[in-house]
């Protein structure tokens, strides 16, 4: 599918049956990230490569059991506040009940704050952040699918959360960040961060409520979806969260 014709599609019915469907939703109700375009792009390269099927909505209305029944995998892909009315929410978690998956990119942790079941299938609740600078960000994990080609250390550009303690006991951490090589310190008056100390999570994954959540905190500028290292850990993300697959032990 054409980019320019996945913008009109509404649903999965008319598409060829590939691999498994993905919904990429990316409704703001704060911060709207302009590299948003950029990440849904990416998943639509992706799908050509791997052969799945994409729609991207921003419009919560297609959290219903009919549409989502549909759906193999929902990625929020830096959304950002309450995008999810009561009614929404409770088909989004029979949807996970049902053995379906969740990816969460970015500002994915900086939504929902009010919905306890959604803080613990997205893991951690983001906090705060410095400027966007270079870090050093290390590989935690090599049993998750994604990683293959990324070295156990390496220099990553991008805008580095800071979180919460974690939601949910069960967490597997994939990659973290060196707070070390760069400046923790944040100041935005009303609060104030700096760092999370010895360990600060990058991404992660679980099982989760019958279902499977992955998440990267990775996606906050335009170039960061240009990287092959980065496309490959996003797909790793998508193709466990859809089929339960690709972990290695």
């Amino acid at each position: 599918m054409l980019f320019s014709q996945m913008l009109h599609a509404t649903g999965f019915e008319h598409m060829p049956k590939k691999q498994f469907n993905v919904l990429v939703f990316s409704k703001t109700a704060g911060w709207h990230h302009p590299s948003i375009l950029s990440g849904v792009k990416a998943i639509q390269q992706l799908g050509d490569k791997h052969f799945f099927n994409v729609v991207w909505h921003e419009e919560s209305r297609y959290f219903n059991d009919d549409y989502l029944k549909q759906v193999d995998v929902v990625v929020f892909l830096a959304t950002t506040g309450d995008v999810l009315n009561d009614t929404e929410q409770a088909a989004f978690e029979r949807y996970i009940k049902q053995g379906k998956g969740f990816v969460g990119i970015h500002s994915a942790t900086d939504t929902e704050y009010d919905w306890p079941w959604y803080q613990q299938l997205v893991g951690h609740t983001f906090v705060i952040h410095p400027e966007i600078q270079t870090a050093r960000l290390q590989v935690e994990s090599r049993q998750f699918p994604g990683v293959e080609s990324m070295p156990d250390s390496l220099l990553w550009t991008d805008e580095w959360y800071d979180f919460t303690v974690a939601r949910n006991p069960k967490l597997h951490y994939i990659l973290s960040v060196d707070e070390k090589s760069y400046d923790t310190h944040s100041d935005w008056g009303t609060k104030q961060g700096k760092g999370m100390g010895e360990f600060h999570p990058i991404a992660w994954y679980q099982e989760y409520d019958g279902g499977r959540a992955f998440y990267t905190a990775l996606g906050h500028t335009d170039a960061v979806y240009q990287d092959v290292l980065f496309q490959a850990h996003l797909y790793g993300g998508i193709y466990w969260a859809a089929t339960g697959k690709g972990i290695t032990r």
